[in-house]
């Protein structure tokens, strides 16, 4: 049996904004937090748009420590969850009016 390590997650009172808007600015990730602001999870094959596994990885795990993604196994699977209430307590307003601007 394979344990596989538990992802690190940082405290909402860790968030720092600039660690949140980087990444935020990339185009890949604001597309995973936006799919996950609609669903309740998604593992990361639903979110990894054909892209190789070891790119998917590196997203998730800056999504990861900006606190915007949470990220737990599930058998085989990575689901993964939009930290939005963690989010609004850090910094209110901020997701959703990155969520209400439209895609380019």
């Amino acid at each position: 049996m394979v344990l596989m390590r538990p992802f690190k997650h940082p405290a909402a009172s860790e968030f720092s904004l600039e660690r949140v808007l980087y990444a935020l600015s990339d185009s890949i990730r604001l597309d995973i937090v936006r799919h996950l602001a609609r669903v309740e999870a998604a593992t990361c094959g639903e979110l990894d748009g054909g892209r190789p596994k070891s790119t998917v990885s590196h997203h998730f795990k800056v999504l990861r420590e900006a606190g915007l993604v949470f990220t737990e196994s599930s058998g085989t699977n990575h689901m993964n969850t939009l930290r939005r209430a963690d989010v609004e307590s850090r910094f209110p307003g901020l997701l959703s009016a990155i969520l209400a601007q439209q895609t380019s």
